[in-house]
């Protein structure tokens, strides 16, 4: 287990080194992280490598017994290499250069800085190949963050049109025929006659928006994997090389998980308040976002940036009130983090980041956030089995990249959030300590008991197969509204009825649909069972007649009365819920209740604010305790003070 702090000596006197070195040390760390945005110190001028600097802070390190996770510096180039280069400046959509400053301004599909990159990572790699201090490699930083991950240069443009050409095969009539390019007179003869979606009159074609997606993906991917590739022809095999993932993992455009199969370990910058929030956001989206990254690669994951004090570049945040930040870093552990750094030993007093407040601020003094992440590592280093268990799960969220990428491309509903909809269906499970998985669609999910799958819009035949037969071998599965509408290429099917191909699997099909808008509200009314209870719909609704499936709530409005809003069919030995639209809390917490006791799911209860996360050490149960509220909660007659996370045994 790492635990440590994101260091900068290069923003310092190296007359600090010393104490600093010792502050950290006295925190209790293990670990620093460094580097990362170096590359003008690595690499002066063009050629001119000198490594010296950070040969002295790690052996200085070493001499405090820490050890070091090196980042590669390609997050922020050299300025020297944008005013001799310019064309691996990335462009905005109006074909505006990115200009040198702030960081992450490259294309990913830059010839030019693959090459560039190519060269400081093996000299880099080269002179500390033997170093046995550095425990991990970072590649890069954030992939895709503040907007990185889209380009509309003409080297993406004609990077674009390679990828369709090997996706279709040379066969331009193929991919007029799939897109329906008829449409609007758009037919092409030649490949190099087809746009990058960039601005136009009215919307580009919506086949063509979902292949530009999936190759803006595919370019983050080739270029993390560039990387992956040069550190382990270098450095050997058994090298561990680690990404740090920004947030804004539902509504990048690309997917995090291709890019976790590459590395050796998933890294996480938790940020749950950022600069302009009045306040953090809620406990089971920090708890969703964890999730994920365990979910990544199904396993264990580290932090690389966990935040202390108030954050923001020209805005400053919410301040972490105190034990809450803390709070933050115990929710982590109990989500399947082994190793964590906090962002960053002290504040900037110079730079784009002077707001983003560490664990010491500017006046160099140590005070209560110092003392709350000594507090932590010590508690931490007294659990380290606990937080090295394994988190078991039974239910698992199904995400898919396309359907995220659909819905960014046609949103349909002003309301329409990909993210929210996970977090709808998430919730209810988080708030009664259930472990829950959040998983990519193309992965095993047959060990599960339960699957949600928010708004899978996208079909895929390979996915739609795998959760028949997980139905029909006696797992229960949740869909909600605008399931199954396109298919791979983003568009509708001819002849069949909504949710395609998947009517025997929900019993019925969708007769009418509506989009919903701000203040806008369907009225729900149950029947059979949930007869004489109401609720509310919004964002969308899918109106559903029934075939084999029975409904659970229908419509209460004087048109549509006789449709029905959430259905349950039965299918082999499982079951299959249909929700077709955005139910409010209590609903969802009534229909989740439901699910969790007919699939004799272990849940825990706890006060509202306390989340309880169980973990097994061989035959021994622990729980992570956490109140994320300001009030005095208890659990089990432990009290916990506000903010107050507790490691207890059973």
């Amino acid at each position: 287990m790492y635990l440590g702090v994101d260091y900068y000596p290069e923003h310092w006197k190296s007359e600090m080194l010393e104490e600093d070195l010792n502050n950290i040390v006295e925190l209790g760390s293990n670990v620093i992280r460094i580097g990362e945005f170096a590359w003008h110190m690595m690499e002066r001028e063009e050629g001119v490598f000198d490594f010296s600097y950070f040969d002295n802070i790690i052996n200085e390190a070493k001499k405090k017994g820490l050890k070091v996770i090196f980042g590669t510096p390609t997050a922020t180039m050299p300025a020297w290499l944008a005013k001799k280069h310019p064309d691996v400046l990335g462009e905005f959509e109006d074909n505006t250069k990115r200009v040198f400053g702030g960081r992450r301004q490259y294309c990913f599909n830059s010839k030019t800085y693959y090459k560039y990159t190519e060269k400081i990572i093996r000299e880099l790699a080269n002179h500390f190949k033997n170093e046995e201090a550095i425990v991990a490699w970072q590649i890069d930083n954030e992939f895709g963050h503040e907007g990185s991950d889209i380009c509309f240069c003409n080297e993406c443009k004609e990077s674009f049109r390679k990828y369709l050409r090997e996706v279709y095969n040379n066969d331009i009539n193929k991919l007029n025929e799939t897109w329906g390019t008829i449409f609007w007179s758009q037919t092409y003869n030649e490949f190099d006659e087809i746009p990058i979606p960039a601005k136009t009159i009215t919307t580009h074609n919506p086949s063509l928006r979902m292949e530009w997606e999936r190759f803006r993906s595919l370019s983050v991917e080739n270029y993390a994997k560039f990387q992956v590739d040069l550190l382990k022809d270098i450095l050997g095999e058994k090298s561990v090389i680690i990404h740090d993932f920004s947030g804004g993992y539902f509504d990048k455009s690309f997917d995090f998980s291709k890019v976790a199969q590459h590395i050796d370990v998933v890294a996480y910058n938790n940020y749950p308040v950022w600069g302009g929030q009045k306040e953090p956001i809620p406990p089971h989206e920090i708890a969703c976002g964890l999730d994920f990254m365990r979910g990544a690669k199904r396993q264990n994951f580290w932090i690389t940036e966990a935040i202390m004090g108030a954050q923001g570049h020209d805005v400053i945040g919410y301040l972490p009130r105190p034990n809450q930040a803390k709070m933050w870093s115990y929710q982590a552990m109990a989500h399947g983090c082994n190793s964590l750094m906090y962002f960053r030993y002290r504040g900037a007093t110079k730079g784009a980041e002077q707001y983003c407040y560490g664990i010491i601020d500017q006046d160099n003094q140590k005070r209560r956030k110092f003392y709350e992440v000594q507090s932590f590592f010590n508690d931490m280093k007294q659990n380290e089995e606990v937080i090295n268990s394994e988190i078991k799960s039974e239910v698992a969220v199904i995400y898919d990249y396309e359907s995220m990428a659909s819905f960014r491309i046609q949103r349909q509903s002003f309301l329409m959030d990909y993210k929210q909809e996970v977090y709808r269906l998430y919730r209810p499970f988080y708030e009664k300590n259930v472990n829950i998985d959040v998983i990519p669609s193309y992965v095993d999910f047959s060990m599960y008991k339960v699957l949600l799958i928010p708004t899978m819009i996208v079909f895929k035949n390979e996915v739609q197969e795998k959760i028949r037969e997980f139905v029909k071998n006696g797992g229960k599965v949740v869909f909600t509204f605008r399931t199954a509408i396109k298919d791979y290429y983003n568009n509708l099917t001819l002849g069949q009825f909504n949710p395609s191909f998947y009517t025997d699997l929900i019993g019925g099909f969708v007769e009418e649909i509506e989009s919903l808008q701000e203040g806008q509200f369907v009225k729900l009314k149950g029947v059979n069972e949930f007869n004489g209870i109401e609720g509310s719909g919004t964002v969308f609704r899918d109106m559903l007649k029934t075939t084999t499936a029975e409904s659970l709530f229908k419509y209460n409005d004087e048109f549509y009365n006789d449709l029905s809003a959430i259905t349950l069919n039965k299918f082999g030995k499982g079951e299959a819920y249909y929700i077709g639209t955005g139910v409010d809390n209590n609903l969802m917490d009534l229909l989740m209740s439901k699910i969790i006791k007919e699939a004799n799911i272990e849940s825990i209860e706890s006060e509202s604010g306390v989340e309880v996360v169980k973990r097994m050490v061989n035959t021994e149960e622990y729980y992570f305790v956490i109140n994320h509220t300001s009030d005095i909660k208890s659990f089990n007659e432990v009290r916990l003070n506000p903010y107050e996370s507790k490691i207890i045994k059973k």
